[in-house]
């Protein structure tokens, strides 16, 4: 009886899963697009398993909804029917059009992102890719050079190709390629010295996200971020302080008499290296000589400021050795410790203020400095003063103490005797 209940219950089972899966594949539309792409050849081919990862079809779209045409016909002719809005390839030339004409739409755009901008479009003719597009260059980028094509995903996706951590790369697929653009004239090692860079380390070794990539600095979809005409309002957006300091520089009209590039001119653009001391100095990693002569008036400036803040770096490190080795004997020393970053704090202000290259503003920042690493290296002394002195008064002690033991160890000999 049991037996037969369970077979039943079995076979209940059974026939409610092949129902479940008739309704699922009935409820399913067919994609004829897929059927066929499936298994053709890259750049054709397109597998149901990637364009279920595209954003696009995962919000409703089908292949229809840029190539046109009715998906859900077995029969070709209808399915690729004029009449259905078949388009079929799509030239290169009109992909921007394409797309915007779904994201310069904010109404319909709103029902699947209300915070996505839709001035992509418009943004894209005011950059040099559209421009050159508008002029028949059809080599240049157009979105789906940047953002795939049947696999598209968000930005915020890992695997996107305009992930933070994936833009460089992206970029780099034509602006590496000596021969794609040996036609515009373009430097082509732009990524290999960006790899260098301490914004590359920030954002690749130190996962800041927020590290400057190309698109920070050229733009994205515009390629023109406000004042691009001149460097040092592009490297301002970040560098706020600095480039007050600048502005406040000799530097500052002579570069633009000149028509030099700001900050380029010492940091590099695109292989910039965390900035040194050792840039005011004459060796390998010196800026400075690149444009002074030895012994004019700024290059006396140079040594200068580059004695104080030496001086400020050494009298900061003695000051941390005497006061860990003052902690490590035990000695409480904790108030000159926390006061060391204020002396640190001074270090990097006045290496901010060469910015201004004006030698007095400088030194006033290192003198701050010097005041207070002096002081915190003389409680160290003090410190270690006291150490010693406990030292040696434990040594007397112990010597004491041991002078009396040894003459109890007499007493106790002799009255045993």
């Amino acid at each position: 009886m049991l037996r037969n209940n369970l077979r039943r219950v079995r076979r209940t089972a059974i026939g409610g899963i092949v129902l479940l899966a008739a309704c699922l594949s009935f409820g399913q539309a067919p994609n004829t697009c897929l059927d066929c792409h499936s298994a053709l050849p890259e750049p054709q081919g397109v597998t149901q398993e990637k364009f279920a990862q595209d954003i696009h079809a995962q919000k409703g779209l089908t292949c229809a909804s840029c190539h046109g045409g009715d998906p859900t016909s077995m029969d070709m002719t209808v399915a690729m029917s004029k009449a259905k809005g078949w388009k079929g390839h799509i030239d290169k030339k009109q992909v921007p059009a394409l797309c915007g004409s779904c994201h310069s739409d904010p109404n319909f755009m709103k029902q699947y992102n209300p915070g996505l901008r839709t001035d992509q479009l418009s943004q894209y003719h005011t950059s040099m890719h559209g421009k050159q597009l508008a002029a028949g260059n059809s080599k240049v980028a157009v979105c789906t050079d940047c953002h795939s094509v049947h696999d598209i995903k968000p930005p915020s996706d890992q695997h996107s190709t305009v992930y933070p951590l994936n833009v460089a790369k992206t970029c780099s697929k034509c602006h590496a390629d000596a021969n794609y653009m040996k036609p515009f004239g373009i430097a082509t090692n732009q990524y290999a010295n960006y790899t260098t860079s301490v914004h590359y380390d920030a954002l690749t070794k130190g996962g800041d996200l927020s590290a400057p990539t190309c698109v920070t600095c050229h733009g994205n979809h515009g390629a023109t971020p406000p004042g691009v005409d001149k460097v040092q309002n592009v490297c301002a957006t970040c560098h706020v302080f600095q480039a007050q300091m600048y502005g406040k520089s000799t530097h500052f009209k002579a570069f633009q008499d000149k028509n030099l590039p700001g900050c380029v001119v010492c940091h590099s653009n695109h292989a910039i290296h965390p900035p040194t001391d050792a840039m005011l100095d004459t060796g390998k990693q010196g800026v400075c000589m690149s444009c002074h002569k030895p012994g004019d008036k700024c290059d006396v400036a140079r040594v200068n400021i580059l004695s104080s803040l030496t001086k400020l770096d050494q009298t900061i490190t003695s000051a941390n050795q005497i006061l860990h080795l003052a902690e490590s004997s035990g000695m409480e020393v904790s108030a000159a410790l926390g006061a060391q970053d204020q002396a640190r704090d001074a270090l990097t202000k006045a290496r901010v203020t060469i910015h201004t290259y004006q030698p007095s503003l400088v030194a006033a920042e290192v003198q701050n400095g010097m005041k207070i690493a002096n002081a915190n290296f003389k409680a160290g002394q003090d410190a270690m003063v006291e150490r010693n002195h406990r030292r040696i008064g434990l040594g007397i002690c112990l010597i004491a103490i041991a002078f009396a033991l040894f003459g109890l160890w007499l007493l106790i000999k002799k009255i045993e005797a």
